[in-house]
């Protein structure tokens, strides 16, 4: 890990512009953006000129699953895997690691697990399960970024679903602490009454996980916002149908956001081969007319943020039941390649990298409120993240530095990769990211609210 006193770029993101630019740093602060030929003193990088220079990566949705479940993922290998896509901050979430983060003794806990591990900086939600509305303000005042629910079946027996009045019950104290509310939206009862085949095929998975559970349980959270002045940012939007809900609610003046994946928007449901148990996720990915209409929905601003929702397992997990889709975990291992599939595809339809950047780093910061984070302005956090459009990335699940290899994404030619990650001004070493300079952050009353490493 090399400390880096400025980067030069040609391309640099500034306030939504890219223009040349040279990005001083100080005390892993940004000091200052001079013209790109201004002296420069110390250790300077300069960046090719057919790379851009961005603002690190923020992914609000990670799956990390240390303590309980590491053989799945952990805090060292999915922080590497991280830099090496040019995510500088994760937020981890509170279910699949044992305990789950349901109280801020569970949260001590993970925050325990964590320490000297990181190769980037973490913060993490906290739950919201039945029974736990009295750990929420707890959890809240330990420093977590906001609270996760399930409306239907987690898939883990620790972190249980919220029945309506439950999910009101918490809505109404998470609005009390000002704080946020992200909801996975699938109605349980659409889902039992949909058809569980055990099946190889994938379209019969699909049709197990039906559009009307997520606009139906959408409908629910909007609800509970209406009633409650709660904040509410649905997670991992896959179904299309659910936007003109989505609308309706911002029409309404609802504090309502929303979230898609990189998942929904560069894979179809038509070109997923059967008995693949690495595309399997909840809610599921749909076909290439759904995915053109999310995509749509970004250009639009009715979704807000892309996240990886990295939910990795192992491949035992991920090939039980020999391709049985519905016995196999659900769950895509991405937080690697997220960035570079979804700039890529980006390019591919004509959008600039400048958008995709305004989706996965400043709005996903602003998102949790790290307002020093996913930014290249004086005085934000000195994360950036190289972005070579002359460098080709062809993926290899078994290269990838998650703990698995096993990812929907092998096999995959992306035109552009990450060729470099600073964080805090220090030069992540690619061959192996230094755990020690990743901080564990809590919520924010000031860029250096932080636990020890």
């Amino acid at each position: 890990m090399t400390q880096v006193d400025a980067v030069r770029g040609r391309r640099v993101l500034v306030d939504g512009v890219l223009r040349p630019a040279t990005v001083r740093v100080t005390d892993g602060r940004i000091a200052a953006i001079d013209a790109f030929d201004a002296p420069a003193a110390g250790r300077v990088l300069t960046v090719p000129d057919s790379a851009y220079l961005l603002p690190g990566v923020v992914d609000t949705h990670v799956h990390v699953n240390e303590p309980g479940r590491t053989h799945w993922e952990g805090f060292a290998t999915a922080t590497r895997a991280a830099a090496l896509g040019g995510v500088t901050t994760l937020v981890d979430m509170p279910l699949n690691s044992l305990p789950p983060t349901t109280s801020a003794a569970n949260l001590r806990t993970k925050q325990r697990a964590a320490r000297g591990q990181l190769a980037v900086d973490v913060a993490f939600w906290g739950g919201a399960v039945p029974g736990n509305l009295g750990d929420l303000e707890p959890l809240w005042d330990a420093g977590v970024m906001g609270f996760k629910c399930f409306l239907s079946p987690s898939g883990v027996d620790e972190f249980p679903p919220l029945a309506q009045p439950e999910l009101v019950a918490a809505a109404r104290e998470i609005a009390r602490l000002d704080a946020l509310l992200v909801v996975h939206a699938e109605d349980p009862a659409t889902l039992e009454a949909a058809p569980q085949t055990p099946s190889r095929a994938y379209a019969d998975f699909l049709a197990s996980r039906p559009d009307p559970a997520e606009t139906r349980a959408i409908r629910q959270v909007v609800a509970a916002a209406r009633e409650t002045g709660a904040r509410v940012h649905v997670l991992h939007l896959s179904s299309a149908t659910a936007l003109d809900v989505l609308a309706d609610a911002r029409a309404e003046g609802l504090p309502v956001s929303v979230e898609t994946c990189p998942h929904y928007l560069c894979f179809a449901a038509e070109e997923i081969p059967d008995g693949a148990g690495e595309f399997k996720c909840c809610p599921p990915i749909r076909d290439r007319g759904n995915r053109d209409a999310l995509w749509q929905a970004l250009l639009d601003g009715l979704i807000d943020v892309v996240v990886t929702d990295h939910s990795p397992a192992t491949e035992e997990e991920k090939r039980r039941g020999g391709g049985d889709l519905q016995q196999a975990w659900g769950g895509i291992s991405g937080l690697q390649v997220g960035f570079t599939a979804v700039a890529h595809e980006a390019r591919r339809r004509g959008i600039d990298v400048e958008r995709v950047s305004e989706w996965m780093s400043r709005g996903t910061a602003d998102l949790v409120g790290l307002g020093h984070k996913g930014r290249i302005e004086v005085g934000a956090d000195a994360d950036l993240v190289v972005y070579d459009t002359a460098e080709e990335l062809h993926v290899d699940a078994a290269a990838l530095a998650h703990r698995n290899p096993i990812s929907a994404y092998d096999g995959q030619r992306y035109a552009g990769r990450v060729t470099a990650t600073v964080l805090r001004g220090r030069m992540l070493d690619p061959a192996g990211p230094d755990p020690a300079w990743g901080r564990q952050l809590t919520r924010p009353s000031g860029p250096e609210t932080v636990t020890p490493r």
